[in-house]
């Protein structure tokens, strides 16, 4: 195994990267267990977007909540049938600082929402400032409370991120889809086939 700091010989070696990125790019085509089309012929998992917000207020809401107040099947067919970025996307959030008040200071909230969102889709910040609104403004109107006017910190996470951070395929956020062709002996390997010390996790 060669490193950017040495060189070292294993007897066993555990590839806990993304399945595609090692074999794509850290592999010579001979060493390959799938080509680049069958990559491209795989479903992935949704990826999502992501925000990490700082208030300085208190809010009444739960540490998780699910918001689920749009269309639960059409946000499905955008992740899954008609991949695009949803129109009235379902949404999750955890404020983490009611049940961990060291993560906010005596009178604020750490927020943490999670929108799941279809794969390799064109990720910019300006889209990610739509939902970002979008979601904040609904979050108000479903609790009733002001939280606009209390950000004090905001933080926005996606495919672009997902891919540079974990080189994710796609910029999926869990793996492979749980297709029917896609699990069990279906998946990919967990051994290499042409390097029998080298498993994938």
């Amino acid at each position: 195994v060669i490193t950017n700091k040495s060189s070292f010989a294993a007897d066993i070696i555990v590839a806990n990267a993304d399945y595609n990125h090692v074999e794509q790019t850290m592999l010579p085509k001979r060493l390959r267990n799938y080509s680049k089309s069958y990559w491209e012929k795989r479903v992935m998992s949704p990826s999502a977007l992501l925000f990490y917000v700082g208030l300085n207020k208190k809010l009444d809401i739960s540490h998780h909540t699910l918001f689920f107040d749009t269309d639960f099947n059409l946000h499905a067919k955008e992740i899954y049938d008609n991949p695009k970025w949803p129109e009235q996307p379902l949404f999750y959030t955890s404020c983490v600082s009611k049940t961990d008040p060291k993560v906010a200071p005596k009178d604020g909230e750490a927020l943490f929402i999670l929108i799941p969102v279809a794969p390799n889709l064109d990720d910019n910040d300006q889209i990610r400032k739509k939902y970002f609104q979008q979601v904040i403004s609904r979050i108000e109107l479903l609790i009733n409370q002001n939280i606009n006017d209390h950000i004090v910190f905001s933080k926005s996470y996606a495919h672009r991120d997902f891919i540079s951070d974990y080189n994710s395929f796609q910029g999926n956020a869990y793996g492979l889809a749980n297709t029917l062709f896609q699990t069990a002996f279906l998946k990919p390997k967990l051994k290499k086939f042409y390097i029998p010390m080298v498993y994938f996790l």
